[in-house]
């Protein structure tokens, strides 16, 4: 697997293992058994495809403490929803966060992202399509969400949950992929949140590098308050 050929290969097969994650259609046993089933080589099709996203959130929201936040990095409670294997996590840790707590929907997934050493608690099988009963409101100083609104797995009213756990005047920092903005509400959701007085957008970073010649939009947003039901 040395040769061009063999590098083609597992490239090509990575391609359609994620292309295979965006059919799912949101359900929550199918993505549990994918996830759990690509666990083993996630990362390396991953790393093959040139996944930026991880390292760009984590530096959006370094961007966000320095520009709007006077507590310390390593002081600041951060919850990773949609952790994965940890790849955020890492990147967060590596810039001085030290308080991360994660969720994820595949309990497999979730165990990788404990081994990382990097994250205070993580917890599997957490559904962001439903409530996160096990998490309190405005807990969070800020939270973020890589990778996870994305065609086949959370609707876009995933943001509201994810504004509840996190603090007044805290942030939520989360990545969309161009084609799920595209296709689904999500710009809408967050009209409609920012109508309300729920969040304010302030910072908006529009197709950048996602994971090989993907595209994704980035978006930090301030909370002001928790969102109706």
């Amino acid at each position: 697997m040395n040769t061009l050929a063999g590098q083609n290969a597992l490239r090509q097969a990575a391609q359609k293992r994620i292309e295979a994650s965006h059919a799912l259609d949101g359900d929550a046993k199918s993505l549990v058994r994918y996830y759990r089933e690509w666990a083993g080589s996630y990362e390396l099709d991953l790393a093959r495809e040139h996944y930026r996203s991880p390292l760009i959130v984590a530096e959006l929201a370094g961007a966000v403490q320095s520009a709007y936040i006077g507590r310390e990095r390593a002081a600041m409670t951060i919850l990773d929803a949609g952790c994965g294997t940890g790849l955020v996590g890492i990147e967060l840790d590596h810039l001085g966060f030290r308080l991360i707590d994660g969720f994820d929907l595949c309990e497999t997934m979730a165990e990788m992202a404990r081994q990382t050493g990097t994250y205070r608690n993580v917890q599997g099988d957490v559904d962001l399509n439903r409530p996160l009963s096990d998490y309190s409101g405005a807990s969070y100083d800020m939270t973020v969400c890589c990778g996870v609104f994305t065609l086949g797995h959370v609707r876009p009213h995933g943001l509201r949950e994810l504004v509840r756990v996190t603090r007044s005047n805290g942030f939520v920092v989360v990545s969309t992929e161009r084609s799920y903005s595209e296709a689904t509400s999500f710009e809408n959701e967050v009209l409609c949140l920012q109508q309300a007085g729920v969040l304010t957008p302030v910072q908006y970073l529009s197709n950048g590098r996602y994971i090989g010649e993907q595209e994704a939009h980035y978006w930090a947003f301030r909370v002001h308050r928790g969102p109706a039901a």
